[in-house]
C-alpha cells in the first residue's frame, strides 16, 4: 500500500532515497513510470500518478524509464501486513507459480476465488497477480541485461519466460525496442553470475554476517568477518545449493548501498528464484524507517533501535535446513547444534562440485532416527517434520496458523521451536520467541519484566515488527 498521502509529494520532490521502491511515479505526459529518485527534470504536480507498485504503474499503462531503472530499486517485502493471502501469493509467485501456471490454480491453492483475490491484489498492491508477476519477470530480464553477460535465450530462461519469443513479444510491446537493443558491451563471463541488489539505509550487514557465521554449518557454509576491517570489505557468506537438479555455490557480499549476489553453476531457470531467496535470507526489502518508528515508541527499546538502526532479520535460503536446525538447537548452545548440523550433513548429504550440500526432506525421510548424534525424541521429531514435507503434508508456503498447528502436533517440537521456524523459514517479522531463554534474560535486565507472560504483554505494542525486536534482544545479549 501507498505510504501516507502527505509524504509522497514531499518524497518525490526531495527525491527522497527512504522511499525508493515503495512507491512509482506515473508521468502522464510521456507514460513512462519513474522511481522517486529519478535524475531527470520533474514532472509538474498535476502530471504525475502514485502507484504502490511497478506493477501497478505497468497495469496503468505506463512503461519502466530507462533513465531510473525501475527494475533495479530496492524491493518491497513479501510481507504484507494484515493480508496473509497476499503474503502467500506473492511467495508462490516468486518462486514461479504464474510462470507457467494460471491464477485460477494459484487461487485454489489459496482457498480463495480468483476474484478475492484479484481484490486483495489490487488493494495492496494496486495490480492483478498476473500483472506482479509479468512485471516481475520484466525486471528481472531487464536487470540480466544490464548486468550480465548471459545471452538472450538464457536471459529469457532465467526470467521464467516460456520462450524466447515470448520473452521478446512481452519486452517489445513495454520498451518498444527490442531486448538486444539495451545490451551494453560487456566483457566474456567467466561462467558466474553477479547481480546487485540495492537495500534502504541503514543496513546492519555485519550483524547479519555474525548471526551467520556462528552458526554456518561445516562444508555446506563459509562466512569470511573482519571486525578490524572498514566497510565490511572482503566480508561475506558463502553456501553450496542445489536447485532444479543443478549444483552451485553463491556468495553474497557488500559494496556500498547495496549487496553483490555471485552464483556458480547451477540452471539458468532456477537463478530468479536464487535471488528470491538471497533477498529474504538477507532481508534486503526492509522498510527501516516504519520498523523504527514503531519501536520507537518504547523508550527502552528505543536505546537499542539507537545503537543498531540497521539490524535486520535472519531469513532462510534452505526452509527445510532452518526447521532442522530449530530442532537439533533445542536446549542446547548454538556452537553445539551447529556441531550436530554439520555431522548431519556430512553423514546424509551430498558431495558436489561446489560443497556439500544439506540433506534433502526425501533423504532424512528414510534416516533411522538412532544414528542421529542426539536425544532420541528430537531425532524423531526429525524424521517425522522429513516425512510431512517430503510427502507435500506441510509446506513452507501454507497458511502460517496452519503451518504452526501442524508444527507443534509433530511430537517433539514446540511453541519455541515453530516460533523459530516461523521467524526464519517464512521470515514472518512479527513472529516473536518469548520463551527464549537469552530473550526472557536480557528482557529481565533491560526492560524490567520479570515473567515470560509480561513480556509478551509489552511485545504487543511492537507489532506488526515483534521479530525485529527479538533480534535486538539477541544482540543486545552479545553486546
Amino acid at each position: 500500500m501507498l505510504p501516507a498521502s502527505g509524504k509522497l509529494e514531499q518524497a518525490r520532490k526531495a527525491r527522497d532515497p527512504r522511499f525508493d521502491g515503495r512507491f512509482f511515479i506515473g508521468v502522464r505526459t510521456t507514460g513512462i513510470y519513474c522511481r522517486p529518485v529519478c535524475p531527470v527534470k520533474m514532472p509538474r504536480k498535476e502530471n504525475v500518478a502514485f502507484f504502490s507498485s511497478a506493477a501497478g504503474a505497468s497495469e496503468a499503462g505506463y512503461r519502466p524509464c530507462l533513465r531510473c531503472r525501475p527494475e533495479s530499486a530496492p524491493g518491497m517485502p513479501v510481507w504484507c501486513g494484515p493480508s496473509a493471502t497476499v503474503t502467500r501469493a506473492l511467495r508462490l509467485i516468486n518462486d514461479g507459480a504464474l510462470d507457467q501456471g494460471s491464477v485460477a490454480i494459484l487461487s485454489d491453492g489459496l482457498g480463495v476465488t480468483t476474484r478475492h483475490l484479484a481484490e486483495l491484489f489490487a488493494k495492496h498492491l494496486g495490480a492483478s497477480p498476473k500483472t506482479v508477476a509479468r512485471t516481475r519477470r520484466l525486471h528481472f530480464a531487464k536487470k540480466l541485461i544490464d548486468e550480465t553477460s548471459l545471452t538472450m535465450a538464457e536471459i529469457a530462461l532465467s526470467s521464467g519466460y516460456g520462450s524466447v519469443r515470448s520473452f521478446n513479444d512481452h519486452f517489445a510491446q513495454t520498451y518498444s525496442r527490442p531486448p538486444s537493443s539495451l545490451r551494453k558491451t560487456r566483457s566474456a563471463s567467466d561462467g558466474s553470475v553477479e547481480l546487485k541488489m540495492l537495500f534502504r539505509q541503514p543496513y546492519d550487514f555485519q550483524s547479519l554476517l555474525e548471526f551467520y557465521r556462528i552458526r554456518a554449518i561445516p562444508g555446506v557454509e563459509n562466512v569470511r568477518v573482519d571486525h578490524a576491517g572498514e566497510d565490511n570489505a572482503g566480508e561475506s557468506y558463502e553456501r553450496s545449493f542445489v536447485l532444479d537438479g543443478k549444483s552451485g555455490r553463491l556468495s553474497v557480499s557488500q559494496s556500498g548501498n547495496q549487496l553483490v549476489c555471485t552464483v556458480q553453476g547451477g540452471s539458468s531457470g532456477s537463478l530468479m528464484r536464487i535471488m528470491g531467496k538471497v533477498r529474504l535470507m538477507f532481508d534486503v526489502d526492509a522498510v527501516p524507517e516504519e520498523i523504527n518508528s514503531v519501536l520507537c515508541e518504547d523508550r527502552i527499546m528505543r536505546r537499542l533501535v539507537k545503537r543498531r538502526p540497521g539490524l535486520r532479520l535472519p531469513g532462510a535460503f534452505d526452509e527445510f535446513e532452518i526447521a532442522v536446525r530449530a530442532i537439533v538447537g533445542q536446549q542446547v548452545s548454538v556452537k553445539g547444534a551447529t556441531t550436530v548440523m554439520g555431522r548431519i550433513a556430512m553423514q546424509y548429504g551430498i558431495e558436489t562440485e561446489f560443497g556439500r550440500v544439506f540433506p534433502t526432506p526425501e533423504m532424512l525421510a528414510e534416516l533411522d532416527p538412532a544414528s542421529l548424534p542426539m536425544p532420541s525424541k528430537r531425532a524423531r521429531a526429525i524424521k517425522l517434520l522429513a516425512v510431512a514435507v517430503a510427502n507435500g503434508e506441510l509446506g513452507f508456503n501454507m497458511d502460517e496458523q496452519a503451518f504452526y498447528a501442524q508444527l507443534i502436533a509433530i511430537p517433539g517440537i514446540g511453541p519455541w521451536t515453530a516460533q523459530y521456524i516461523c521467524l526464519r523459514a517464512l521470515s514472518n517479522p512479527d513472529s516473536f520467541l518469548h520463551g527464549d531463554l537469552v530473550i526472557r534474560k536480557v528482557a529481565e535486565k533491560i526492560l524490567g519484566v520479570s515473567s515470560e507472560k509480561k513480556l509478551i504483554n509489552r511485545a504487543e505494542a511492537w507489532r506488526p515488527w515483534r521479530g525485529y525486536a527479538g533480534m535486538h534482544l539477541w544482540r543486545a545479549s552479545a553486546d
